[in-house]
């Protein structure tokens, strides 16, 4: 068994990961209490990568849920899986992170790290083959962001060969809930670089346009967005969890989505996506979700994959699916948009193959696009960062926290070399003339090792 460990940190956190075990636990059979219902032996055979089975056949999320203040605990408890989770893996403080950063990395959060540390060790010792943790928080707050990186920086020196993964909201341009946004996400961003393995963006705005537009929902709720938000969790480990005819894990879909170490920060989406009243006038059929996998609109990032190339793309199908079938339309794909995908990386478009196809669909796809196009997401936000920064705008909050301004500037030139990065590999050619530099190259590694 390679078992995961589910971390969820944070308000936005603890609601996305109660949503997505209120889906893997329907797909697995899992009742409100733990018990199994399920109907095929499908479902059982690899419960163990997420689930730990106690005492009398109940079984109980590999989840540890973290926050820096009850409330999300208690609602998580008063939901309708809370009788499922284990009462030890509740870690919970009483003063809250109140929006600052500062304060879930170095004062409160510190305090309660320890707590949350000895929970995964005792998970990572039950496990058989630990393949990896994953973490769902948002980065604009402040547990999730300043807790939840403290937690990975952790874990990373604990667990350094394993895979750590994270699905982080980042702010969206339009829908703001805190005005220190900008601030929390650049300090996160600065950590989430050096840490983990891979990491989903997705944002509040592209998951609202979605709703809006795809699946014609008037006024969304949380419940909505979190719903899309743990589909895409739910078909990325997919292959972990269920047979198929080609099966990707989290390693695998690391070494072939990151091409360098710094860029692995993902744009998801999800198909099919419909509106209630028009299902049965769409077919559904590899072609029609190769199509809507690709289309700017399904992507749960606000940024716009045409505006860059993508360097990478993983695509995960589930159901009773012809391998030649994919194959064709995923060449096709790439043949007919070929500007839009680097040319000096051949064959980069994985897929992968899963025979079970989520509950209520026939088949279904997931996609993850490694894009240059991401650049706009962290621009916008260094733009904001820069704003404020400028004037030292709420900073006394973060330095009575004991932080430095001078934090404040590496995270910023962080974010920044990040953003040219990705721009310089947009417009890398492939042929000879253009090739890089090699003494470029040694200028860009001296100045790294000089900040």
């Amino acid at each position: 068994m390679r078992e995961i460990i589910h971390l969820q940190v944070g308000q936005c956190g603890n609601q996305i990961g109660t949503k997505f075990w209120e889906i893997i636990s329907e797909e697995h059979g899992i009742d409100q209490l733990g018990m199994y219902r399920g109907t095929s032996d499908l479902q059982l055979d690899r419960l163990n990568v997420y689930y730990n089975e106690g005492t009398g056949g109940k079984y109980y999320p590999r989840s540890i849920l973290v926050d820096l203040e009850p409330g999300t605990m208690d609602a998580a408890r008063a939901g309708p899986y809370g009788q499922m989770f284990r009462p030890d893996n509740f870690v919970f403080g009483h003063s809250g992170a109140g929006n600052n950063w500062a304060k879930g990395f170095y004062t409160e959060g510190a305090e309660l790290v320890d707590a949350a540390l000895d929970v995964v060790r005792r998970e990572a010792e039950s496990a058989d083959c630990l393949q990896g943790v994953q973490l769902t928080h948002s980065l604009g707050g402040g547990t999730g962001s300043g807790m939840g990186t403290l937690l990975l920086t952790k874990m990373n020196e604990e667990y350094p060969d394993r895979i750590m993964m994270s699905f982080s909201v980042v702010p969206s341009p339009k829908v703001s809930d805190t005005v220190v946004e900008p601030y929390n996400c650049t300090l996160a961003m600065h950590h989430l670089v050096e840490n983990t393995s891979e990491t989903f963006c997705m944002d509040n705005e592209a998951l609202y346009d979605i709703c809006f537009r795809t699946l014609r929902l008037s006024n969304p709720t949380y419940g909505d967005l979190n719903h899309l938000v743990s589909a895409t969790m739910s078909g990325v480990t997919t292959c972990l969890r269920f047979p198929g005819q080609l099966n990707a894990d989290l390693r695998k879909l690391a070494v072939n989505m990151v091409p360098f170490p710094r860029l692995h920060f993902f744009v998801p989406g999800f198909a099919p996506l419909t509106a209630r009243g028009s299902q049965q006038y769409r077919a559904l059929n590899v072609s029609a979700l190769v199509q809507q996998m690709f289309d700017a609109r399904n992507m749960m990032a606000a940024c716009d994959p045409r505006h860059g190339r993508y360097l990478t793309v993983a695509t995960m199908f589930r159901g009773k699916i012809s391998a030649k079938e994919v194959d064709d339309q995923m060449l096709n794909m790439q043949n007919k948009n070929s500007p839009y995908f680097v040319e000096w990386l051949p064959n980069n478009v994985k897929t992968s193959l899963c025979d079970i196809p989520p509950c209520g669909l026939k088949m279904s796809a997931t996609f993850i696009g490694n894009t240059t196009a991401i650049q706009e997401l962290y621009k916008r936000i260094s733009e904001q960062f820069t704003v404020m920064f400028r004037r030292k705008a709420f900073l006394h909050w973060y330095t009575g926290e004991g932080m430095d301004e001078m934090e404040f500037q590496e995270a910023q030139t962080n974010l920044n070399d990040l953003v040219s990065e990705y721009q310089q590999y947009q417009e890398a050619k492939c042929t000879d003339e253009a090739e890089f530099d090699e003494e470029e190259i040694d200028d860009v590694d001296e100045s790294k090792e000089i900040q």
